[in-house]
């Protein structure tokens, strides 16, 4: 630790803090647009300076100075930091009046306006007139995607993005040119960007010059209200914040969660809000001589009731959808309980995770924060990259620090990291399992190994012996031991977790959603898209979503339900966090929140649900299952599970791993009918074209 004393109060920091940092611990303001506390040092806009006490006779810049860089006086006094003087002012006026030298004066349209650092900064460090008659410079803006906008005159070269973009994301797509009035940031060639997390170059350019692309020009900051929520795109359940005017969301921004997405978030979770407004189903639907036909609730139900009276309890079924929220799967399971079935999935890919293995044997107990702590991993059938964008940066961050062996097995693909491709397939996993492979060793030999194991897998024919001789693995080199449990099952479904926890899995006498989609007289769909409906057998299907998707076409009756940001709902991420969304709007039409439509129909069936509003539902819930009350928190589970699992394991089959993401703008209903996702992904197919060429 450091003592140092800034304007006069005496403080203790850590000693590899900048002064930037001490002073932001003293509560001293300190302006800067080049700093950022999770981007390497530039030191290149100089308007953090400040005035440091025996040193050199004019102001230093706090963030490129560290607290060890400072002396203190010759008596043994403190040193002394100054962030008010005269002279520190008049050299943060000079240096903002000659930023604003060539920044263009176009506030009133700039759709920065509201939300420009430079703009808040330059009336509070600035000053009101400027001495400057010449001409300003002009820079061409650069197409660099659909997804970021550009308009470089207003770039003031503190090079966020550039640093973002290679030491983040991981590829070096945009740089410097030029020097002087010449300089210029590009991407060369002035191709799109490929990053997943390019959109977060947006919330760190403290100017107008890269702004969201779909977002421009449509609404000021001040318009919209604002709602604390989490994404459900992929299974990390990120810290968001989804900005609405009136029933419309009108962009989707992070917000700062330390244990999960940092200050990030994919182009998928920001820029998915426009498959929000579009094939929307906002009415009920009942199929009449071969086509659906809009319909009143009351027909829907009454169709729903006579199909359900023509059968028994085992010969219906639901499988829930990758985007179910916790209490619309518990309230569909009680309601399909109360019809005598037992036929309930939550894994409409087949996956082999199971809730009777334990919890241990499905979450990643690691936990996201905890990959920072680990050294060394081993991912198996996974792809981090698309499958969780932001969870692969913090891998990269890991590694990035150095002496970080990674392990793949499965698709040798660009992690945007270095690592030792294994293999391909179970093959080289059984082999680590004998430890007739090098990598075991490096396993072994790593005070806290890890393996990451996906979806890829998991959804085949022989995952459960996949998933076992993991664990098997896992014990055999200490993945799993006091203190530390490094057996991570990396989930692609937000609902997946929650629908586990709360055994949303067939019963002794049921089926799996394979068989329930060829078999069932009966079958409910809750928002279950990704289901392979050309070998749909059921008689009667009812689908309770939001979109007009693929199992809205293929059903018999639709009941139109919320989306994710029209309702307040429960989800469980992957390392088993349970997260509480908010309410940001209203669902459009006659379309409810899918618990509301489920606890409707049980009473037209007969079988009303004991609750009749989301509180009452909850404390329903919360009795039966009271780690759903722990918000935010990770119930703990039981590292010995693993090592039950670990004698389960048996032979497994030839064929390699494959990630089950092919696309990652097209994933799921909401991404599907977003246009901006299908202009993303028609690039990225060319891009990967071009590449194979």
């Amino acid at each position: 630790m450091a003592k140092l004393k800034i304007d006069g109060k005496e403080i203790e920091v850590p000693d590899h803090y900048t002064l930037i940092q001490a002073c932001e611990e003293a509560g001293a303001e300190v302006p800067r647009f080049c700093f950022h506390e999770r981007l390497s040092v530039a030191g290149n806009c100089r308007m953090c300076l400040v005035e440091v006490k025996g040193g050199p006779p004019k102001p230093q810049a706090s963030c490129a100075m560290g607290v060890r860089d400072i002396r203190g006086g010759p008596n043994g006094e403190l040193p002394e930091v100054f962030t008010n003087t005269p002279m520190v002012k008049k050299a943060r006026e000079g240096v903002m009046e000659f930023l604003l030298i060539n920044h263009p004066l176009d506030c009133p349209i700039c759709d920065q306006g509201g939300e420009c650092d430079l703009q808040d900064q330059a009336m509070a460090f600035g000053i009101d007139s400027s001495r400057y008659q010449e001409d300003k410079r002009a820079v061409e803006d650069k197409y660099i995607g659909p997804l970021v906008k550009t308009v470089m005159n207003r770039c003031i070269h503190c090079t966020r993005c550039v640093r973002f973009t290679t030491e983040v994301a991981g590829i070096s797509e945009l740089g410097l040119i030029g020097r002087g009035e010449d300089a210029e940031i590009t991407t060369y060639l002035e191709r799109a960007m490929t990053s997943e997390l390019q959109g977060n170059v947006v919330d760190l350019c403290p100017v107008g010059a890269l702004t969201s692309k779909p977002f421009a020009f449509t609404a000021r900051p001040w318009e919209l209200n604002k709602t604390e929520s989490i994404d459900v795109m992929d299974a990390l359940g990120s810290a968001i914040r989804v900005d609405t005017r009136g029933r419309e969301v009108m962009r989707v921004l992070p917000r700062v969660n330390e244990q999960i997405n940092e200050e990030w978030i994919s182009d998928k979770t920001r820029f998915i809000w426009d498959g929000l407004k579009t094939q929307r189903l906002d009415k009920p639907y009942v199929r009449k001589d071969g086509r659906l036909q809009p319909a009143t609730w009351g027909d829907a139900f009454a169709a729903i009731k006579s199909a359900v009276a023509a059968t028994s309890g085992d010969k219906i079924g639901a499988i829930a959808g990758d985007l179910a929220s916790v209490e619309e799967m518990y309230a569909l399971s009680e309601l399909l309980k109360s019809l005598g079935s037992e036929n309930l999935d939550c894994r409409q890919d087949g996956t082999a995770l199971d809730p009777s293995l334990g919890r241990a044997s499905y979450i990643f107990n690691p936990s996201i924060q905890g990959i920072e702590a680990a050294d060394a991993l081993l991912i198996v059938g996974a792809n981090p990259r698309f499958e969780a964008a932001v969870l692969n940066s913090r891998i990269r961050k890991r590694w990035r620090r150095g002496k970080f062996p990674i392990g793949v097995i499965g698709e040798h693909a660009d992690l945007r990291y270095s690592y030792d491709y294994l293999g391909a397939g179970p093959d080289t996993l059984a082999d680590l399992v004998s430890g007739s492979h090098k990598f075991a060793e490096v396993l072994k030999n790593a005070q806290n190994p890890m393996i990451i194991i996906g979806q890829g897998a998991l959804i085949r024919e022989d995952g459960a012996q996949v998933l076992a001789n993991a664990a098997k693995l896992a014990a055999a080199v200490g993945v799993v031991k006091d203190g530390w449990n490094g057996f991570a099952v990396l989930h692609t479904a937000a609902s997946r977790v929650g629908g586990l926890d709360l055994g949303f899995v067939p019963g002794e006498k049921g089926v799996d959603a394979a068989a329930m989609l060829s078999s069932m007289d009966v079958l409910f769909l809750l928002g279950a898209d990704e289901l392979d409906f050309s070998r749909k057998g059921a008689k009667f299907t009812v689908y309770i979503g939001s979109h007009g998707d693929n199992g809205a076409q293929s059903a018999d009756v639709i009941l139109p339900a919320a989306a994710y940001t029209e309702k307040s709902g429960t989800w469980v991420n992957t390392e088993g966090r349970v997260q509480m969304s908010n309410r940001a709007g209203f669902a459009p039409g006659d379309a409810r929140e899918d618990w509301a439509v489920i606890r409707a129909l049980s009473d037209v069936l007969g079988k009303k649900l004991p609750f009749d509003s989301l509180r009452e539902l909850r404390a329903k819930l919360y009795a039966a299952f009271p780690h759903f009350a722990g918000i935010d928190e990770i119930a703990e589970a039981d590292s010995a599970q693993i090592a039950a699992l670990a004698k389960k394991a048996g032979a497994m089959g030839k064929s390699a791993f494959a990630s089950p993401i092919k696309d990652f703008y097209l994933t799921n209903p909401i991404a599907r009918a977003s246009a901006v996702m299908a202009e993303c992904s028609a690039l990225a197919r060319n891009n990967f074209q071009a590449a194979a060429e």
